[in-house]
């Protein structure tokens, strides 16, 4: 057991996981949190195994609004962890210090890591760190996650706030009316507050904004929470705006002034270029039909000359594995049924999981290298509004994506999507993309039916799965899942160059996965298949699989497919 816990926090698309990955290596391992289906990743760091850091869902503020922020404030407040490391964009530095300000508030030693320093660098503006640290009463440390540039010095730093409890020095950055407000109701809870073992100022702070997860857990008493709502309404009156929204501007006031003071902006060339780009990747008009383009080039470059070829490749080393296993197994003269179990049963289940392997890895390789380019945030983007009127959100487009390729990791990465709801009415619709599993099942229908424009069928088998998902949404959003699709938030990264490193890393992270969750499923449903297949119902082994328990079973479910001409033991 690690004898330090640090929380790593900060925006989506800040560069936290590859700061994750940086920081950990491949002492790192991923589960959810506990009961629920949010990602949790935890590792220990390079050369420090009594620190561990865990990588937390990328949120935007520690407000009650989504699953992952209450989630990690959870976390924050209950688990209490040692030391927090705030991942921050450079190149969006006054959207992200919001968060920044609210971590603060919580007085937990904390590490500011000011992220994406060289394309600051590169834009030809500069921040000062330094100034930045006075500014904020943490350490403010300029890395670049990508390239590996002050990872040693964060660690090094991480090393001493842990060990020496650095707390945030205090700044008060409220002013007049909330300056009052957020003092009296913080004084008025203390002793609760800290029987809680809460900060107060924060749990103040919270209560001013509305929090109703607070006060639920604080159970003030009547007379308590009267007081606290007049001076509310009385704040309110003063400043001519609602809670939350003074809230907001006493931090971005703050921030604003904090900006002028550490950063020096001289253009940004990168951020011109994003923008140039975007005209085009996000245009009203060819957006889709790029897009359309690059997925074609994707799924042919997977299921033909890179992951099939490799496919083919796997599959025929492996007939030839499985035929030397069997002769060797029939050299030791075992009992057929043995020999059955461990060929048929064992190996082909084995065999079965593995040959899916190319055709997932190279699927997860070109999303990776979309993903790590940013071109996958802007896919999101233009399908969002699409996808909406069917109940969802943009987001749920990349696990149909990678549906089209195998359910299972199409399943898995519902695990990004914001809401319940969300997520279950996406799994519903996964089915319906044609993954290769269907393929021999399409093809087997196809020769079956239709003597020409075979081609011409498979690819409407395609497009008529597509389009009863799109039936089955519509029916499902106003009757199991009525209601709207979660609000849609995202950040757009400017466009960089993958690196490499980071792609192999997802691939194979991703692909890892794959085979861990469907290898049990599918290998014991071929054990099933052989035991049904080889045996009849007295667990005699058959020397016809028409004598089995499958062909006895398949008998008399027969009448099902009597409508499309199809009779037992007949096409």
């Amino acid at each position: 057991m690690a004898k330090y816990k640090i929380g790593l926090i900060g925006n989506q698309n800040s560069g936290k996981s590859t700061l994750f990955n940086a920081l950990t290596g491949s002492n790192q391992h991923v589960g959810n949190f506990p009961g629920v289906t949010v990602e949790r990743k935890e590792g220990l760091i390079k050369g420090h195994k009594d620190i561990m850091i865990v990588d937390l869902p990328g949120i935007y503020s520690l407000s009650p609004y989504t699953k992952e922020e209450i989630l990690t404030r959870e976390f924050l407040m209950k688990d209490k962890p040692d030391a927090i490391i705030n991942i921050i964009d450079a190149t969006s530095i006054e959207r992200s210090l919001y968060l920044t300000l609210q971590l603060i508030e919580l007085q937990i030693p904390m590490i500011l890591a000011v992220n994406m320093i060289d394309e600051v660098e590169l834009s030809g503006n500069m921040i000062d760190d330094q100034e930045l640290s006075k500014q904020l009463g943490i350490t403010a440390l300029p890395i670049s996650a990508m390239r590996n540039k002050g990872i040693k010095q964060l660690i090094e730093e991480i090393d001493r706030t842990v060990k020496n409890n650095n707390k945030p020095i205090f700044v008060d950055f409220c002013s007049g009316e909330i300056h009052r407000a957020v003092h009296a109701i913080a004084h008025l809870i203390e002793p609760t507050a800290q029987t809680l073992g809460y900060n107060s100022r924060f749990i103040a702070i919270k209560l001013v904004e509305g929090d109703h997860l607070i006060k639920e857990e604080l159970r003030l008493h009547d007379q308590d929470q009267v007081i606290i709502d007049q001076i509310i309404k009385d704040m309110e009156y003063h400043l001519n705006m609602d809670n939350e929204a003074a809230m907001a501007d006493m931090r971005y006031t703050f921030i604003e002034k904090v900006v002028k003071k550490v950063y020096s902006h001289n253009g940004s060339l990168q951020q011109d270029k994003t923008d140039r780009i975007d005209k085009v990747l996000t245009h009203r008009l060819w957006s889709i039909p790029i897009f359309l383009s690059v997925m074609a080039i994707m799924f042919y470059l997977t299921f033909g000359p890179v992951g099939g070829t490799l496919q083919g490749w796997l599959e025929t080393l492996l007939e030839i594995v499985i035929g030397q296993i069997k002769d060797f197994l029939i050299g030791l003269q075992l009992s057929p049924w043995l020999q059955g179990l461990l060929v048929d049963g064992a190996l082909t289940g084995i065999s079965s999981v593995l040959s899916f392997v190319p055709i997932i890895v190279t699927l997860f390789f070109f999303l990776s290298i979309l993903e790590d380019t940013g071109y996958m945030a802007r896919v999101a983007y233009v399908m969002d509004k699409l996808l909406q009127k069917l109940g969802l959100s943009g987001k749920s487009f990349v696990p149909m994506i990678i549906g089209f390729g195998c359910t299972v990791p199409a399943v898995i990465a519902t695990r990004t999507l914001a809401s319940t709801r969300d997520r279950k009415l996406t799994i519903m619709l996964l089915p319906f993309m044609s993954c290769t599993a269907k393929l021999p099942i399409y093809a087997l229908f196809t020769a079956a039916f239709f003597d020409q424009y075979q081609a011409l069928v498979m690819i409407l088998l395609y497009l008529f799965g597509i389009l009863i998902a799109i039936l089955s949404a519509l029916l499902l959003k106003n009757t199991v899942f009525k209601g709207d699709g979660t609000p849609f938030v995202l950040e757009l990264p400017t466009y960089r160059f993958p690196l490499w490193q980071n792609v192999i890393r997802q691939m194979w992270e991703k692909a890892k996965d794959f085979i861990e969750r469907a290898f049990t499923i599918i290998f014991l449903a071929s054990m099933l298949i052989w035991l049904l297949s080889s045996f009849d119902l007295s667990l005699h082994m058959v020397a016809e699989p028409s004598q089995s328990m499958l062909a006895i079973l398949s008998s008399k479910l027969a009448f099902i497919f009597r409508p499309l001409g199809l009779i037992a033991g007949k096409l």
